[in-house]
């Protein structure tokens, strides 16, 4: 059941010819699209495809959603795989790309335009015998109700579309989802409602908790890409309206009802699950590890990758090859030897020019017997033993330039997959409340910082990362280094519910303001990561007061209100009463 509580909406844009690809309200609709359509000047198909638009499935409670249903021209019962979001069913990648660096280094020979953004290409999966279920989700496009993003509502609606489509003539009952980012995250609530007929999900980078993951990471409130997409994609009848995040945050600034219900539950996940995720998501990556660690099965697996969610979906050939093993074995029941696939496969980033590492095999994550290695932040550097006396390095938080630092130079070649965690001892003197943002990143064997770069350099338009024009340099396309985020007055650790000890869960529902210059210890859990260094390289704890990478997108929201904001001097402490440390987990070659 949806919680009880009243939330918030904006309204949004209506559906408008033209836009989005939207092509009007066409219910009873049906056409077949012959070998070679090519109607977006993309990919051609490569065999006919029976389209039925606007199909109406009426929810438990009498509301009505549309689908657009992609099938074989042909007479077989088929598989079906739903592209769950709230963007527009027929709002497709090649509408989103041009929007994007590079347009995401995905060609538009990789696409047919028949694609939900971010979910599978008709054109490549009617061939194999599957159908793609395009839907518009309560308050979208022409379906009724009110725009519930993610939570028991979604869910519920989800559930029942998806015994809805087992039940259509043509289906041979068994259904999957797939699909990145917004279509990933649904899954993993759908998934939980446990509809029977729902035999396997694909979800490619997902988050599970749009408080601690997506909008107020660490407690810290900013509307990430949201406010793009609601501008830009979302479109919804006359009287709809979606859910508004920054005024549900303004009134209450701790996790409440409404922001519960946007935790999923994957320990009520109960189907097959094959699971990517990155270091490189500036949304998705704990999202990707709960679920791998919680899910409480063993038909679950994990591929961790170096490149871009998007370019990895439409352009990476071998990606498609591994997803239609793992569909043709729970939604066709093909005895392949999927089965057979390593549970954990992990990448290592290289950083620079340099490829990442894939296709690592691991035991299980976080690798057992990972030697987690303690470092005392003193002397500006990371040490193996905690210093004998008192010291402490400030920061201005109101400049992004001004950070406390504190490197280690790897005397030997090493490897470090896992969870990091800094323990902090930190003061403000001009607020009773701080945000603290820490970042890892990598040097080379002379102290220059290092980035990673999201594709690979042979799909981009520059010889080399060091090329890449100050105005394309955008979170899409680099990767700084893993980050922890946490605002002082939420550092209240509940261990029953840490995920890991390296993971401390914080319930975020209390704020305990502190007294200006009053030193506070403060557990971070850093975001899981996968790098290499070499001998001579170096690792450097950044410690700041403003965010520190790159954002995905020019940001289309507001300045956030000044009681929000850091002020004045942060000052990490050290010493025998403050043994503030960075923990990271090395793991063998």
């Amino acid at each position: 059941m949806p919680p009880p509580v009243q939330a918030a909406y904006k309204r949004i844009a209506q559906p408008k010819l033209g836009e989005n690809g939207y092509a009007g309200f066409q219910p009873g609709k049906t056409e077949v699209l012959p070998v070679g359509w090519n109607g977006f000047k993309a990919k051609p198909l490569e065999s006919s495809i029976r389209i039925e638009h606007d199909v109406e499935i009426v929810a438990r409670d009498g509301a009505r959603l549309y689908v657009d249903i992609y099938r074989p021209d042909n007479t077989e019962k088929v598989p079906a795989v739903l592209s769950w979001s709230c963007y527009g069913k027929k709002y497709s990648s090649l509408d989103m790309f041009p929007m994007c660096v590079w347009n995401c280094c995905v060609p538009r020979s990789d696409l047919s335009g028949l694609e939900k953004f971010e979910g599978l290409d008709p054109q490549t999966w009617c061939p194999k015998g599957y159908a793609i279920i395009s839907v518009d989700p309560r308050g979208t496009g022409n379906s009724d109700g009110l725009i519930s993003v993610m939570g028991a509502q979604d869910a519920e609606d989800g559930y029942d579309v998806v015994e809805a489509i087992a039940n259509m003539d043509w289906c041979n009952g068994c259904i999957g989802m797939a699909g990145n980012s917004a279509l990933a995250m649904s899954q993993y609530w759908i998934a939980s409602q446990q509809p029977p007929s729902l035999k396997a999900i694909a979800p490619w980078e997902g988050m599970g908790d749009m408080y601690r993951e997506q909008f107020c990471r660490g407690g810290w409130f900013q509307m990430s890409n949201f406010d793009l997409i609601t501008k830009m994609i979302i479109r919804g009848p006359e009287n709809s309206g979606l859910e508004d995040f920054e005024e549900m945050y303004r009134r209450s600034k701790v996790i409440g009802e409404f922001w519960k219900d946007k935790r999923v539950d994957m320990t009520k996940i109960q189907c097959p699950a094959y699971i990517r995720g990155s270091d490189v998501s500036t949304i998705h990556t704990m999202g990707s590890i709960r679920a791998y660690l919680e899910i409480p099965h063993d038909k679950k697996w994990i591929h961790w990758t170096g490149w871009q969610e998007w370019y990895e979906l439409y352009s990476v050939p071998a990606a498609t090859t591994e997803l239609t093993r793992f569909f043709d074995r729970y939604l066709r029941q093909v005895e392949n030897d999927w089965e057979e696939t390593p549970k954990v496969r992990w990448t290592t980033l290289q950083y620079g020019d340099k490829a990442p590492i894939d296709d690592i095999i691991l035991e299980d994550f976080p690798v057992p017997n990972t030697d987690y290695r303690e470092f005392y932040l003193h002397s500006r550097q990371l040490h193996s033993k905690p210093s004998e006396h008192y010291e402490s390095v400030s920061y201005n938080s109101e400049d992004p330039k001004s950070i406390a630092e504190f490197n280690y130079t790897f005397p030997e070649r090493s490897r470090l997959i896992g969870l990091p965690k800094a323990v902090l001892y930190m003061s403000c003197n001009q607020k009773d409340d701080f945000v603290a943002f820490l970042i890892l990143r990598k040097k080379d064997k002379d102290g220059n910082l290092l980035q990673h770069l999201n594709f690979p350099l042979s799909a981009t338009p520059v010889p080399s990362i060091n090329d890449i024009p100050e105005k394309d340099q955008q979170g899409l396309n680099l990767h700084l280094g893993s980050m922890g985020i946490l605002r002082a007055s939420h550092r209240d650790i509940d261990s029953s519910r840490s995920l890991h000890p390296q993971f401390p869960f914080h319930p975020h529902e209390k704020e305990d303001k502190i007294p200006l210059g009053t030193v506070v210890k403060l557990e971070i859990g850093i975001w899981g990561m996968g790098v290499d260094f070499e001998k001579d390289e170096s690792i450097s704890l950044q410690v700041s007061g403003q965010y520190p990478s790159v954002q995905e997108y020019k940001s289309f929201s507001g300045p956030r209100p000044e009681e929000e904001r850091n002020k004045g001097w942060h000052t990490v402490h050290s010493g025998p009463d403050y043994p503030s440390s960075l923990i990271l987990p090395f793991v063998p070659f």
